[in-house]
């Protein structure tokens, strides 16, 4: 009996000792106070997503995700300038999976969306689609951007203005995106990227201001514009040398570019393209405006593209495969060159122009951040990461397709709200490490994808 007894305790013991336990997870703030959050950036802070800043990607935004989880350790009410509906501006929608690619809503704007909401305010998500990193510091701002205008406290003030007027104890900066961007979107042919003085000049004053009132504060660097959908999504699709012709349609296109070559001859231009067409695979024909031609001629400034240069999104595939675009134009009364235009390509030297500028300004942010003692976010190497091979967050797979990928929404430059989730656990990250905090990543399960309307 006495043995029977002793198994019986050995046995109730190893119950007791397998039971499992449920570890409780204490949020703390460490050297950070979060009880002021503001963050102040672009579109990427503000919530743009599917060509469009609209109320739900609003309320997924990154900042309004890190401020849930601010709240657990002290943080206090996160107010965004919410729009009125779910279209802004020009949202892009994807009917149904028959339609292979994101339309335009089509429905008009709320005329709400116009009016200045500025008495509801102040607003911690000081995020202004457009705006680059001197446009934080410029008087009356709003009246030439008006998603800023829509908030903005009075007429003249600045967007760093309005963010320091708060008072915050904690701030985000993910800005210099647009600095790069805006001339990468139109492949090279319209803006420009911010001369150096500029960006450090500006990036110095917004993070010594916000260092001046005592604030702490995560800095996040510029991801490389070949990370995202939006430059990367059709070079998967169609090499450079994607012009396949037969025998005979090469035979016609050097007959072609001969005779422009006579003609630009004949009026004093002696030029040769160095083209020769073959059966099968051949680069195709691009503008390129350096060619030292009379604008009168620009139809005849075409190249040969090259190995390593880039279509954009917008490229126009009924054209190459209807109409002659990236070889010769037969519409006309006589054939004319006809090169995919500099708005869809980024060449070589554009693409160096773009990451030469990119790590120079990621070095300005990193070095100020290091100055100032705030958490720095390397949003470059993350997205990077998600390029070359992926990565997978509570079970769910981040790459940089279009449309498939998780990551990016149908514009293909900005964020769906699974993106804003993974890319509010890298700021979580930076922050937990730099000041000493135990804050809980957020669930990337719980935020929306890319949206289907049937």
């Amino acid at each position: 009996m006495k043995i029977k007894n002793i198994l019986l305790l050995f046995a109730l013991g190893l119950l007791f000792a397998c039971e499992p336990k449920i570890d409780t997870f204490t949020t703390t703030s460490g050297d950070a106070d979060f009880s002021k959050y503001v963050s102040i950036g672009n579109s990427l802070t503000a919530g743009y997503a599917d060509g469009d800043l609209y109320k739900a990607g609003q309320e997924v935004s990154y900042p309004s995700i890190l401020a849930k989880q601010f709240e657990a350790a002290g943080g206090g009410e996160f107010k965004q300038p919410l729009m009125y509906d779910e279209y802004g501006f020009g949202r892009r929608l994807l009917l149904d999976a028959s339609i292979p690619g994101p339309v335009s809503a089509g429905v008009s704007p709320d005329e709400r969306n116009f009016q200045s909401i500025a008495g509801d305010g102040p607003y911690n998500n000081m995020g202004v689609p457009g705006a680059k990193s001197f446009h934080l510091l410029v008087n009356g701002y709003g009246t030439l951007n008006p998603y800023f205008g829509r908030f903005a406290s009075a007429s003249t003030t600045t967007v760093l203005a309005d963010a320091l007027a708060q008072n915050p104890t904690f701030f985000t900066l993910w800005i210099g995106n647009n600095d790069v961007l805006a001339y990468a979107l139109t492949g090279g042919t319209a803006d420009s990227i911010t001369p150096m003085p500029y960006f450090q000049g500006s990036i110095g004053t917004i993070l010594s201001q916000l260092n001046g009132i005592g604030a702490k504060g995560a800095v996040a660097n510029i991801p490389d514009i070949t990370s995202i959908p939006y430059f990367s999504f059709m070079n998967t699709r169609l090499p450079y040398n994607g012009l396949v012709l037969s025998a005979e349609q090469a035979g016609q296109l050097n007959y072609a570019y001969q005779q422009f070559e006579l003609y630009l001859a004949s009026i004093g231009i002696p030029y040769s393209y160095g083209f020769n067409f073959v059966a099968g695979q051949n680069a195709f024909v691009i503008e390129d405006k350096s060619i030292p031609f009379p604008d009168a001629l620009g139809v005849f400034r075409v190249r040969q593209m090259k190995a390593g240069e880039l279509y954009l999104l917008t490229l126009p595939t009924d054209s190459l495969q209807n109409h002659g675009m990236g070889s010769v134009n037969t519409a006309g009364a006589q054939p004319l060159p006809y090169g995919i235009p500099d708005k869809y390509i980024l060449s070589l030297t554009e693409i160096q122009s773009i990451a030469t500028a990119t790590n120079a300004f990621n070095g300005v942010l990193e070095n100020y951040a290091n100055q100032f003692g705030f958490a720095y976010v390397d949003m470059n190497s993350k997205l990077r990461a998600i390029a070359q091979g992926g990565v997978v967050s509570d079970g769910i797979p981040f790459t940089s397709a279009f449309i498939t990928g998780n990551s990016f929404s149908l514009d293909g430059v900005h964020m769906t709200g699974k993106g804003n989730a993974l890319a509010a656990n890298y700021f979580i990250d930076a922050i937990n490490a730099k000041y000493g905090s135990v804050l809980q990543h957020v669930n990337t399960r719980l935020y929306p994808g890319i949206y289907y309307y049937q």
